[in-house]
């Protein structure tokens, strides 16, 4: 019996480990994204997972859909989980010079914090 109730605590502390290092920074990640989502408006830069850059014609929250424009008179459909962050371009250029250039992972993190 004391064999079965060591296990179980390991096996109990083994989960716990594994909800706490992976699932809730995920569950984090997600809300953060979905609520950067739910506040784009028409008008805005945003880029998508592919990495086009495009501008924000129309939200359709409920069907999960975007209607962005990637170049004149192209619109295209995406759902909006395909949409990773806006665009800055300030940020882009810092993140295309990482691993070139010393010191611009400090630059990108003191963008980021401020």
């Amino acid at each position: 019996m004391g064999e079965f109730a060591a296990f179980s605590f390991i096996i109990i502390l083994l989960l716990a480990a594994y909800w706490s290092l992976v699932l809730f920074p995920r569950q984090r990640e997600f809300k953060k994204h979905n609520k950067m989502v739910t506040t784009l408006r028409p008008g805005e830069e945003v880029i998508t997972f592919g990495g086009i850059i495009g501008t924000i014609q129309e939200v359709d929250a409920e069907a999960g859909v975007a209607h962005v424009q990637i170049a004149e008179g192209v619109i295209v459909r995406c759902i909006t989980a395909s949409l990773t962050r806006p665009y800055i371009p300030d940020d882009v250029s810092i993140s295309a010079r990482i691993g070139l250039e010393a010191g611009v992972e400090n630059q990108l993190s003191k963008r980021r914090s401020s």
